[in-house]
C-alpha cells in the first residue's frame, strides 16, 4: 500500500534525526571537554614566577578544535537528515492528494438522519453535552431514549475503570435472558476479575468464599468453562503474590480493557446497535476508498467525462472485511449488483455471473455459451441460482 511507503520514509527520517541529534551532542561534548581542559591549564598556574603561556594554550586549543572539525561533522549529519526529510516531503506531496474535493459528488443526503448519526456518535462516546448541542442547533427532536441508554452504558464503564464490577454484574443479571451465551461468558469474565482482585488485595479466605459463591456454578461437569475455573483455583496458592507466580498473566491490565470492550459490545448488541458507531464506520470507509475515487476522478477529467453525472462507479472500490456487513455480489461482466430480480448464478466451471449477463451471453435459454473467464461452455439450465 502507498501508506506503507510513507511509513517507511517517515521511519528513515526519524532514524536520521536521532543519529543527527546523537552526533550533535557528541560533537558539543567533545568541544566542551577541550575548552574545559584549556581553562584548567590556564587557571591551574599558582607560581607567579612561572607564568602560564596563555597564547600557546589557546593555539593548542585551536589546533585540537580544528582536528575535531565540529562544523564539518554537524554539516554532514544535518545534510543527510535534510536529504531524507526532503524526500519524505516530496513523497507526501506525490502520494497524498491535498485537494480531495475532486472526489466530491452531489448526493441528496437526508440531513435529519445525518444529524441523528452525529448526535448518536457523541452519545455513544459519552460526550453528552456535544450530542445535546448538535440536537439543539440542528433543531432535531431529542434522542432521549438513545441518550439515556448510552448514559447507563457509560456509568457501567466508569465503575469498571475504578474496578467496581457490581453495576456491570447487576446489569448482566437483569438482562441474562436476552444476552444468552455471550452474557454468560461476560459474567464469568467479570467474576474472574473480581476474584483475582480479592486475591491480590484481600485474603485467601475471602477469595475462596467468593469463588464458591460465584465461580462454582461455572465449574459443573457439563460446563464448557470448567477448565477455566479450575485454572483460576490454582491462583489461590499465590494469594497476594500473583505477579510473581505461574499465573501472573491474569494480572495484566489488558483483561480489564477486554472486559470493558466486551461489555460495550454486549450492551450495543442488546440495543440492536453495532459495536462501532455508524458515523465512525462511514468515515473510515471513506478514508479507505478515497484514493480510488481520486484516481477515478482524475482519469475521467482527462477523458472529459462528467464525474457528477455518473450514477454508478465504473470500477469497484475495494474495502476491508471490517466494512462488509452483508453478502453483496457485483457481476464482473455487467458491473450490476445482484438482486432478487437479477440474482447471481453459478456456472458449471464455478465462475459466477448475474442472471441477466448469462441470458445475454446465451441469447436464448437453449443455446450454450462460452464462459468469459475460461474455455468452458454451459447452458442456462446448467447454471444454479445462488442465494444471499
Amino acid at each position: 500500500m502507498e501508506l506503507n511507503s510513507i511509513k517507511d520514509a517517515f521511519e528513515r527520517v526519524v532514524k536520521k534525526q536521532k543519529l543527527s541529534s546523537s552526533k550533535s551532542q557528541e560533537v558539543i561534548q567533545q568541544v566542551g571537554r577541550e575548552i574545559e581542559q584549556a581553562l584548567t591549564q590556564i587557571l591551574s598556574a599558582q607560581d607567579p614566577s612561572a607564568p602560564v603561556d596563555q597564547k600557546s594554550i589557546l593555539a593548542e586549543l585551536k589546533l585540537k578544535l580544528s582536528a575535531v572539525g565540529p562544523v564539518q561533522q554537524l554539516e554532514g549529519s544535518h545534510k543527510e537528515l535534510n536529504l531524507n526529510l526532503s524526500k519524505y516531503t516530496k513523497l507526501l506531496e506525490r502520494t497524498l492528494n491535498p485537494d480531495i474535493s475532486k472526489a466530491y459528488r452531489d448526493v441528496d443526503f437526508d440531513y435529519h438522519i445525518v444529524n441523528q448519526l452525529i448526535a448518536n456518535h457523541f452519545y455513544r462516546q459519552g460526550l453528552f453535552d456535544l450530542g445535546d448541542g448538535i440536537i439543539d442547533e440542528a433543531g432535531e427532536p431529542e434522542l432521549t431514549i438513545v441518550k439515556s441508554q448510552f448514559s447507563v452504558m457509560h456509568q457501567l464503564l466508569e465503575a469498571m475503570k475504578v474496578k467496581n464490577l457490581e453495576p456491570a454484574l447487576n446489569w448482566i443479571r437483569a438482562n441474562r435472558e436476552q444476552l444468552n451465551q455471550n452474557g454468560l461468558n461476560l459474567e464469568l469474565k467479570l467474576h474472574s476479575l473480581q476474584f483475582l482482585e480479592i486475591l491480590q488485595n484481600g485474603t485467601q479466605a475471602d477469595a475462596l468464599v467468593y469463588a464458591r459463591t460465584h465461580l462454582a456454578p461455572f465449574a459443573s461437569p457439563s460446563s464448557s468453562h470448567k477448565d477455566e475455573v479450575l485454572k483460576l483455583m490454582g491462583c489461590l496458592l499465590y494469594a497476594g503474590r500473583l505477579n510473581n507466580s505461574p499465573y501472573s498473566e491474569f494480572t495484566s491490565p489488558t483483561h480489564w480493557e477486554k472486559a470493558m470492550e466486551d461489555l460495550t459490545g454486549q450492551f450495543c448488541s442488546l440495543l440492536a446497535q453495532s459495536y462501532n458507531s455508524p458515523l465512525s464506520m462511514t468515515m473510515a470507509a471513506g478514508f479507505e476508498g478515497l484514493p480510488t475515487l481520486l484516481k477515478l476522478a482524475n482519469v475521467m477529467a482527462a477523458k472529459k467525462q462528467e464525474w457528477q453525472a455518473m450514477k454508478q462507479l465504473p470500477v469497484p472500490v475495494e474495502l476491508g472485511k471490517e466494512f462488509q456487513f452483508h453478502s453483496i455480489f457485483v457481476c464482473p461482466v455487467s458491473r450490476d449488483q445482484g438482486s432478487e430480480d437479477n440474482p447471481p448464478m453459478l456456472m458449471p466451471c464455478l465462475h459466477v455471473l448475474c442472471k441477466q449477463s448469462i441470458m445475454k451471453l446465451s441469447k436464448s435459454s437453449t443455446r450454450t455459451f462460452k464462459c468469459p473467464y475460461c474455455p468452458a461452455e454451459a447452458s442456462v439450465a446448467q447454471c444454479k441460482q445462488l442465494h444471499f
